[in-house]
This record gives structure tokens, C-alpha cells and sequence, in this order.
């Protein structure tokens, strides 16, 4: 006798979904993955102009989005950015952290406004975007926060002085730990994605170091680079109802690196 079991659910389609640095990088290829599959976007950035521009362009492909400027640090810009979603869609079904910036010096003399930066913007800011997107999801009973980690919340950057990134993405990894177990009684799923060294253009002048680049290889059991299409998989499954019982983990998108 067949047993007849529900198929999961892996589709984005007519979700909602918040984009923060999606003006550039993994956050412009998030946008537009999304909105190809039926998501409708929204892209924040600082850099209003561009996001606008990738806005359109997922428009005139017949996707739904709109853009809005919003500085992740500001908690007023935070709750405004979330209020505008609210208003075009009607609903927050999910939130992607990504904003993020970097700061590569030895931590001895890296300047101390500039490593502060760097904690405001990648763990600050995903805490007040998840905090302001969060009554919404609670009223909904409902939602996925998808945070972007890094494999450097977990093990030290070994061939680059990064102290204030590393600082910052080991605490989004335990943001997202504290808010899961918060905010799970409301059916709000908190999750990241820990990329390892992927070709963005933040890291592009690091990974065209051919000796650089040979280090990473020698070290990946997968030995590849990783580009910013190998993380879509990952954030459309946690963004998805097929992973309604998943919550509180740090998916390692990174070729093998944290299982050496």
C-alpha cells in the first residue's frame, strides 16, 4: 500500500519579503532570485538611487518590488522602511539581514569609529530590523528572519585582519540563536546563513590575489570559489515553508570550511 505523504513546500511565491543592502551584492542577488520565483521584494539600502534602479529592472522582468532608502543603524529608518512594506504589501512574511560592511587592518591599529562601524551596521542593524519587523510577524503568528552570518562568527579570518567583522558576525550567530528561542511561541523562525569566502565586490580584490586565492583552495574540501548564486538555495529553503520547524541554525554555505 502507498502511503501518501505531504510534499514540502519550497516556494517563495506571493511572500513578502524584506531585503536590507540590496542595492549591491548577495543583496541584489537575493532581490532578484526572490522576485523571479513570484516573491514581492523589497530592497533597502542607503544608496536609494541604485536600489530603485534594481527595483525597476524587477518590475519591467514582471516581478513586484519597490525600494526604499534606509540606514539599518536607525531605528526610526528601521521601523519606516517596515511600515512602508506594510503599507505596499500589506504584510512582512520575511526578513533578510544582509547589510553588511567590512574593515580589514590589524586590530591594533584599525581605527576604533571605523571597528564600531562595523558592529552598528552588521549586528546592530540586524537587530533593530528584526525588531521592528517582529510585530508584524508576531500579530501574524508568523515569519522568517534570515540573518547573514559568516563563516568568520565561528572560526577567526586566518589569512586577513578582520577582528571587527568576526566580532560582529559571531554576534548575529547569537542573535539569531536568542531571537529563535524568544520568538519562537509566536511561530517566528530565526535563522542564518554562514557564506564562506564568496565573490562579492567586498571581497573581489582579495580573491583576484592569485596567492590569496590559492590558500582558500588549499584549505576547501570543495575546492572552489563560491559565488553569490550558491547562497540562493539556502535562503529560499529558510524562507520557505519546508523549513517551518527549522530555527535557531547557522547554515554553512561555505565548500566545507567549518567541517575541517
Amino acid at each position: 500500500m502507498m502511503i501518501m505523504e505531504h510534499s514540502p513546500d519550497f516556494s517563495v511565491r506571493d511572500k513578502v519579503v524584506i531585503v536590507s543592502g540590496a542595492a549591491r551584492g548577495l543583496g541584489l542577488v537575493f532581490a532578484g532570485s526572490l522576485a523571479r520565483e513570484g516573491a514581492k521584494v523589497v530592497l533597502l539600502d542607503t544608496s536609494s538611487d541604485i536600489a530603485e534602479a534594481a527595483a525597476n529592472t524587477i518590475i519591467e522582468h514582471g516581478g513586484q518590488a519597490f525600494a526604499a532608502e534606509c540606514d539599518v543603524t536607525d531605528q526610526n529608518q528601521a521601523e519606516r522602511a517596515v511600515d512602508l512594506a506594510i503599507s505596499r504589501f500589506g504584510a512582512i512574511d520575511a526578513l533578510v539581514n544582509n547589510a553588511g560592511i567590512n574593515q580589514v587592518g590589524p586590530a591594533e591599529s584599525v581605527d576604533v569609529d571605523v571597528w564600531r562601524k562595523v558592529i552598528d551596521v552588521n549586528l546592530v542593524g540586524a537587530y533593530l530590523m528584526s525588531r521592528s519587523a517582529a510585530p508584524s510577524m508576531i500579530s501574524r503568528q508568523r515569519g522568517s528572519i534570515v540573518n547573514i552570518a559568516s563563516i568568520h562568527a565561528s572560526v577567526a579570518p586566518a589569512f586577513h585582519c578582520a577582528s571587527a567583522y568576526a566580532t560582529s558576525k559571531a554576534g548575529v550567530l547569537g542573535l539569531t540563536r536568542a531571537l529563535a528561542v524568544e520568538w519562537g511561541k509566536y511561530s517566528i523562525r530565526v535563522n542564518a546563513i554562514a557564506p564562506g569566502f564568496v565573490r562579492t565586490e567586498m571581497t573581489r580584490e582579495r580573491l583576484d590575489d592569485r596567492a590569496y586565492l590559492a590558500r582558500i583552495m588549499d584549505r576547501s574540501p570543495i575546492p572552489r570559489t563560491i559565488e553569490s548564486a550558491d547562497l540562493i538555495g539556502a535562503l529560499h529553503y529558510l524562507i520557505a515553508d519546508a523549513s517551518r520547524m527549522v530555527t535557531g541554525q547557522g547554515l554553512g554555505v561555505d565548500g566545507g570550511w567549518l567541517a575541517v
